[in-house]
């Protein structure tokens, strides 16, 4: 049976005996491979040194001409449990840029301190090496305890101040572990030497580390790359394709995606020339057909019910920056995660690490090139997303600034936002929602086009209503069902034993008596006349997972605001046809009109 594999990350500064650590473990494994060690040895002697075990990744050009060819950034090595991929950290910059980017991600970390030199500066800037990298999987090896005579008062004492200042950047290690290195103490073998010491040796911590599980085990995650209709021959089927990043699929599953909260379940799976699949795994791209024929865009993540991805409009992460230009507060950049794209900014900077030296830096109000940000950023629009983790291609983004990209990142947390209660109401009541034997994809079918809602925004005297008006007369005689949804109806009626400065209840119950009229299959409009300007967002979470059009009233100079999908200037007066037509077109161009007009 083949083993599992684990890549492994060496942290230390250089003279905290990395390489001499490295080279124990694969003398002491018997991973070199017979005559290796000793090829490396008479190399020493020929030459004059005394042999170290560091010598073995030294990568000389004696030991090339003996068959030694060890790499010094990736070194193998093997126990009875599992492989391992030891992967060192020689040029910040690169080794963050590729864990960012997942080209050599690490699932744990093995961090030397020298027992001789104590905790110094360069160990905390590791610690935050680890912190910014989010490896929670973390033993510290104490080393050269030889040269403070084996003290186990030396130890403790620096365990008491590192685990201190670990605790700070949210770091709990597995163990600390006095070793020596050179003498080979407590690194795959105990020692006497060390008898007051009950802990694991290196060897045996990091056999303790947990695998991740495979991708095929993960929960199923299929980011939407496109959606393919055909018409020809009577063929009606939408084809949902995408790459399965995790997980396995089947036909009969009941799936939802996000962040619409739509659910449908799997009908076909779907094969070119070739006989279908019974279920398909992690790195494989399909095709597939749903047996309600929902409408869904790209950017969104498949998934099963009981384990969906994060959704959210805020997400904690670690993004290193590439960018000549330095990434600023308020600039509005494009986030791409797996096939979604949205614009970003930066909500709250934490802490940012220069990848260059390590240094830390509370203070800096911008991200500038190589420096690696712990930030949290803000979407345009909820978003689909795993922490890096839990389902590590779900959690990796890049930052787009204009035309080229210029930074990447891994997502570490999700941060709360103030949608959140309603987008978990919002997708129990899809999940569990009890219809009748019309299906939506049948009410759009017989009445010519899909339920969704027109939420007019704008200051006082913009001209809403009466666009609102306008806009439900114009559809309704061209032959769709439209339905103009004013608050104050709301608030006279389901909301009559309401306070009116209970806005908060005001909102959930209008955005419920718009969700009852859009399952129905209207084309609901409305205004935030009553609900509030800032509210909208709150009714657009809580419609879902049906769609909301947002057209904002207002001059140019305020330009596109949050949430907006089109700004028209009208004159408040009227009149109206103008701006109605606009609408119109713009409802056909995306889709929420199919019917043409009567």
């Amino acid at each position: 049976m083949a083993h599992e594999t684990m890549n492994v990350v060496i942290v230390g500064h250089v003279d905290h005996g990395k390489s001499t650590l490295v080279g124990r473990l694969l003398a002491d494994t018997g991973t070199l491979g017979e005559g290796k060690l000793e090829k490396v040895q008479e190399v020493c002697r020929q030459q004059g040194k005394v042999f170290e075990y560091a010598f073995l990744l030294d990568a000389l050009e004696e030991e090339q001409g003996q068959g030694i060819t060890i790499d010094s950034a990736r070194v193998f090595f093997r126990t009875a449990l599992r492989d391992y991929i030891i992967i060192d950290a020689p040029g910040h910059i690169e080794f963050l840029k590729n864990m960012v980017s997942g080209a050599a991600r690490a699932e744990a970390a093995v961090l030397l301190i020298d027992a001789n030199e104590g905790v110094r500066e360069n160990s905390r800037r590791h610690g935050y090496l680890l912190s910014v990298l989010g490896i929670k999987q973390i033993v510290v090896a104490v080393n050269k305890i030889d040269l403070v005579d084996y003290d186990e008062k030396v130890f403790r004492d620096i365990v008491a101040e590192y685990r201190e200042f670990l605790a700070e950047i949210d770091i709990e290690p597995r163990h600390f572990v006095p070793v020596s290195a050179r003498e080979g103490d407590f690194v795959a073998t105990r020692s006497e030497r060390l008898a007051w010491f009950d802990g694991p040796t290196i060897l045996e911590a990091v056999d303790g580390f947990t695998k991740q599980a495979p991708e095929s085990e993960l929960p199923l995650r299929l980011p939407v790359q496109d959606v393919f209709k055909f018409n020809e021959r009577g063929d009606d089927r939408r084809i949902v394709v995408g790459r399965v990043e995790a997980g396995t699929l089947r036909p009969g599953e009941r799936v939802l995606f996000s962040p619409s909260n739509k659910v449908s379940t799997i009908s076909t799976i779907e094969a070119w020339q070739a006989d279908a699949p019974s279920s398909v795994g992690a790195g494989n791209s399909v095709g597939i057909t749903l047996s309600e024929q929902i409408y869904i865009r790209r950017g969104e993540i498949m998934s099963h019910l009981h384990a969906p991805p994060q959704v959210s409009t805020k997400l904690r992460a670690n993004l290193f920056w590439l960018s000549k230009k330095p990434m600023q507060p308020g600039k509005r950049y494009k986030l791409k995660l797996t096939t979604a794209e949205t614009e970003v900014t930066i909500d709250e900077i934490h802490r940012i690490l220069d990848a260059s030296n390590l240094d830390a830096s509370l203070t800096k109000n911008q991200v500038e090139r190589h420096d690696v940000a712990d930030l949290v950023l803000r979407t345009r629009v909820p978003i689909a997303f795993d922490l890096t983790a839990e389902v590590e291609t779900t959690g990796r983004f890049v930052i787009v600034d204009e035309y080229d990209i210029a930074g990447g990142g891994i997502v570490r947390e999700v941060v709360s936002d103030r949608l959140e209660q309603r987008r978990l109401e919002s997708r129990i009541r899809e999940i569990e929602w009890v219809r009748g034997d019309i299906s939506p994809e049948q009410r759009a079918h017989y009445a010519g086009h899909p339920a969704s809602m027109v939420m007019l925004t704008g200051a006082t005297g913009t001209g809403k209503h009466r666009i609102g008006r306008a806009l439900e007369s114009a559809l309704v005689h061209r032959g769709h069902r439209a339905y103009l949804l004013d608050g104050k109806n709301v608030v006279l009626g389901v909301d009559a034993d309401l306070a009116f400065d209970d806005i908060e209840e005001l909102v959930r119950s209008f955005g419920e008596v718009a969700h009852l009229l859009l399952d129905a299959g209207n084309l609901v409009i409305s205004t935030t006349n009553v609900i509030g300007l800032s509210d909208h967002l709150a009714i657009k979470t809580q419609i879902a997972p049906f769609d909301m059009f947002v057209v904002h009233l207002g001059p140019e100079a305020e330009g596109l605001p949050e949430g907006a999908d089109m700004r028209l200037d009208p004159n408040p007066d009227g009149p109206h046809d103008r701006e109605v037509n606009q609408i119109t077109a713009e409802l056909r161009e995306r889709g929420r009109l199919l019917m043409q007009s009567k």
